[in-house]
């Protein structure tokens, strides 16, 4: 049982009067005053509900606007708003005796200018005349409970609106007024909270037959009893004269000592309302008097059950109602005055905690506010602040290491770097680090605290405890203790967390165990002990383990400064390993190459040239030609360069070399093997022999022959190119010039022949042509060129002297103008004057091929016999000063006659 006298009282809600609007002239307003004989109220929907002995239904919307219907003909006893609904409940008497009629109301629909009223039926049970004491309906609109006076419940369930789809039945009967109803609503099950002068019981609605159990053997007063929110678990409130007790649907909760006679309970927002009865005077008080002054004043308590507080706490002049609406409590007094109780904003209250040092207090309310972990956090910071100017270092650090993830560490460790709070910042760095939230300049700071606290113990409690996670950076915390000298637990960490450079760097640099080291690199997985090795391979170690191959290229670096021991290893690797890298390859190149450029010895040597020799030719240098080459190059080894020129066939440098060399034998072997492939070195041949002062008859005579065999060159070049030789005479090129004009005076006898035949058949052609102008055309063809068929009428002639039947012509024509017969041929002709024409038209062609013909004089007059060089008009082109009538009778291809006759 919870003592209300040690609960701290507050102000966290302000309190006003309210006022009638000011008017047109902004005079101050006068206090808003409710209409006389108001008896009932409740609030919901938007507005407060009131109901006068007159029976009218009055509503006060937030604008103050008063209006009311005439909902009963004598008073209105009772009402209840719905808060999802626009559902008003009603009971009231509209004639004299005890008749109290139940009116439903809808709000959204109107009948008249009122509210609907969409039923009306009798209250009292089994037509026993009794009053009715309290009314209470479920937010579904399933269930209605209306308690009376003499201990009797009666229940509605179904749709509460309609006579039709509902059903009203006695739940409960008994000796003791019914004082209080309230219905519970929990997942699917649905309780009915009823509460007498004398016991309290509950009873189970979504189970057939109501089953009900009895919580206690005391009750309450009218307006005594309420239901909290889900902050208090739906709990039911009863407020007796000594205390008020909390209950659940099946048994008795906690217990507040809450003296006073009690009058009216509501619950709002988490806060339990208590109006009661004021019997105790004050000095301090304002309404400070004599007891018969101050038997009428009511104390409105308002109380915060979780964090145990009054957050308000003020005197009234006979309270009629205390109703929520608009996010306020609203007042109601006899007087017809409403006050309003505002409450502050959870900022301004955790100020006023603050100013009192109230922290916990403010953390609490904090919680139950829902406040977010920011302002969590500030209000934690404030009171470590609180406590650190205090001197209470130890309770100060608890406070921020619950700022921990919100506030700046920074913050913190500037506070307690002094040497004498060495303890509070160890404490503070650890739960930054349990909580994965530290840098590396934590982990260094915290690792130095150990240090300089000479704590071996935590130290090692620090670093070995996260089995599971590691919640501090390792890299760092190794370098650290490195550099403290703990090189033990710098050791154990680097092992434990697989950093095996810093072990290997540690053992080696520091410790000196050289042997452990090389031990450690055997017991490493592969990759790890090949990338060591790499780095500490200047140690003998334990060998690889079987079944993987390290990368021997990335060996090489470990043999600097020993080309003995690298030649050796790169052989090795090259016999055990086909596929080893390139750069093992490129490598022993070099140190062949090397070693062949120095060595004196001609056995040796010898030796060492077929070693390098027969390295090039294993060809494992296709993807690195130009490095092969450079090396060959740059150690002057002759036959790898032209291995390397004839693999890549660079034809021409071979032949160059040799011309280099004088080797003239050489040259022209290298013309008669890869002559075929380039043309160019048989003329390069001949240039280079025609340079010579010496005499080359011997291999001029062997170019010459393959030039004119080949016909490589023009006669006039090869003469210009033998110019150049004072040595060579006539008699070596005689052979060479007289097969050239022997063979040139064959190909004129043979091009004459086809001229005189061209120009016959040219002739031919003329005089037919003037014979088709000047003489008529006898077509004596008695058959179709088609069919075959003895020729009828009608018919068609071509002057070509073919003729066709008109329905074999029109089948087989593809144009009334053309000579079915002929066209194909035609057709063929005037292609090729087309394509001539269009081949005098192409300039860039006709250069290149004449700068890349060997024989330039040849594609001139190719050229020039084709007629690019002159105007060539088709027969289709219309010659200057003739019409199409006149061409067009000269045409081989004319339709001379289409006659019809009838037979």
């Amino acid at each position: 049982m919870a003592a209300y006298l040690q609960w701290r009282r507050f102000v966290f809600f302000d309190r006003e009067t309210v006022r009638e609007p000011p008017g047109p002239d902004g005079a101050s307003a006068k206090p808003f005053a409710l209409p006389p004989g108001i008896a009932v109220c409740d609030s919901g929907r938007g507005s407060l509900v009131f109901g006068d002995m007159e029976g009218q239904i009055w509503f006060l919307p937030r604008s103050l606007q008063l209006s009311s219907f005439q909902a009963y003909k004598l008073r209105v006893t009772h009402l209840y708003q719905l808060k999802q609904h626009s559902i008003l409940v009603s009971i009231g008497e509209d004639e004299e005796g005890i008749n109290p009629l139940v009116k439903v109301w809808n709000l959204e629909k109107r009948d008249g200018g009122n509210p609907l009223c969409t039923r009306i039926f009798p209250a009292i049970p089994g037509n026993k005349p009794t009053v009715v004491s309290c009314l209470t309906v479920h937010e579904n609109l399933n269930f209605m409970a209306i308690g009376f006076a003499d201990g009797s419940v009666v229940l509605t369930k179904g749709d509460i609106t309609r006579d039709r789809h509902s059903k009203t039945q006695i739940l409960h009967e008994g000796s003791y007024p019914v004082t209080g109803l309230a219905f519970r609503q929990s997942g699917k099950a649905t309780h009915l909270f009823v509460v007498t002068t004398e016991n309290i019981q509950s009873y189970m609605l979504s189970v057939k037959d109501y089953p009900h159990l009895e919580l206690d053997t005391h009750g309450c007063g009218l307006r005594c009893s309420s239901l909290s929110d889900p902050s208090q678990d739906l709990q039911f409130i009863v407020a007796g004269n000594e205390c008020v007790y909390l209950y659940q649907p099946d048994e008795r909760g906690p217990c507040f000592a809450f003296e006073g006679q009690k009058l009216i309970v509501h619950w709002y927002r988490g806060y339990l309302i208590i109006v009661s009865k004021d019997r105790k005077t004050s000095p301090k008080s304002e309404f400070a008097g004599n007891e018969a002054q101050n038997s009428d004043k009511q104390v409105l308590n308002i109380y915060d059950l979780c964090n145990k507080f009054i957050a308000y706490s003020s005197i009234f002049d006979d309270i009629v109602d205390v109703l929520a609406e608009w996010g306020s409590l609203y007042v109601l007094t006899r007087d017809g005055k409403i006050h309003v109780l505002q409450e502050k904003d959870t900022q301004t209250k955790l100020e006023m905690l603050f100013r009192k040092n109230l922290f916990e207090m403010a953390i609490n309310l904090a919680k139950s506010h829902h406040l977010d972990s920011d302002g969590l956090s500030e209000i934690f910071r404030q009171y470590g602040d609180h406590l650190y100017n205090k001197g209470n270092h130890d309770g100060a650090i608890q406070q921020y290491i619950r700022t921990i993830g919100k506030l700046e560490p920074s913050y913190v460790i500037r506070k307690f770097l002094d040497a004498q709070r060495i303890h509070n910042l160890t404490a503070y760095l650890q739960m930054l680090h349990l909580q994965s939230l530290a840098n590396a300049d934590h982990t260094t700071l915290l690792l130095n605290c150990y240090t300089k606290l000479k704590d071996s113990s935590k130290l090692e409690e620090f670093i070995k405890t996260s089995e599971s996670e590691v919640h501090f950076d390792v890299e760092t915390a190794i370098k650290v203790l490195r550099q403290a000298g703990y090189y033990s637990h710098a050791v154990y960490l680097a092992e434990k967390h697989e950093h095996h450079e810093w072990y290997l760097k540690i053992q080696l640099e520091d410790i000196k165990n050289y042997q452990e080291a090389l031990h450690y690199i055997g017991r490493l997985p592969f990759e790890q002990a090949e990338s060591n090795m790499k780095r500490y391979g200047g140690n003998e170690g334990p060998g690889m383990l079987e079944g993987k191959k390290a990368n021997s290229e990335e060996f090489i670096p470990v043999f600097a400064n020993n080309s003995r021991e690298l030649k050796a290893f790169l052989e090795h690797m090259t016999e055990v390993q086909a596929d080893s890298p390139q750069g093992v390859y490129d490598t022993l190149l070099e140190l062949r190459l090397q070693n062949w450029a120095h060595e004196q010895d001609e056995q040796i040597k010898e030796k060492l040239h077929n070693e390098a020799l027969t390295l090039l030719k294993s060809g494992r240098f296709k993807t690195v030609f130009d490095k092969a080459l450079v090396l060959c190059q740059m150690h002057s080894f002759k036959d790898g360069v032209l291995y390397l020129y004839e693999q890549g066939k660079l034809f021409q440098q071979i032949m160059h070399y040799h011309m280099q060399n004088e080797q003239y034998k050489k040259v022209i072997e290298v013309c008669e093997l890869y002559g075929d492939q380039e043309a160019c070195l048989w003329e390069q041949a001949l240039g280079y022999f025609a340079r010579k002062e010496e005499n080359c008859k011997e291999y001029i005579a062997a170019v010459l022959k393959h030039i004119e065999n080949k016909n490589l060159m023009p006669p006039l070049l090869v003469v210009q190119t033998l110019a150049h030789n004072s040595t060579a005479t006539l008699s070596v090129i005689k052979d060479y010039l007289v097969n050239k004009l022997q063979k040139q005076s064959r190909q004129i006898e043979q091009d004459e022949l086809r001229i005189q035949k061209y120009r016959e058949e040219t002739t031919r052609i003329r005089l037919e042509i003037e014979e088709l102008k000047a003489s008529p055309k006898i077509f004596q063809k008695t058959k179709c060129s088609i069919c075959t068929s003895a020729l009828e009428l009608p018919s068609v002639h071509f002057l070509c002297g073919h003729s066709f039947h008109q329905h074999c012509f029109e089948s087989y024509s593809e144009s009334d103008s053309e000579c079915p017969t002929c066209m194909p041929e035609n057709r063929k002709v005037m292609d090729m004057i087309r394509a001539q024409e269009q081949k005098r038209d192409l300039h860039d062609q006709f250069q290149h091929q004449l700068k890349c013909s060997n024989d330039g004089f040849s594609v001139v007059a190719d050229y020039f016999g084709r007629g690019v060089f002159n105007k060539l008009t088709l027969i289709t082109d219309l010659p200057s000063g003739k019409t199409a009538t006149t061409i067009e009778a000269g045409l081989q291809r004319e339709l001379l006659i289409h006659t019809k006759r009838s037979t």
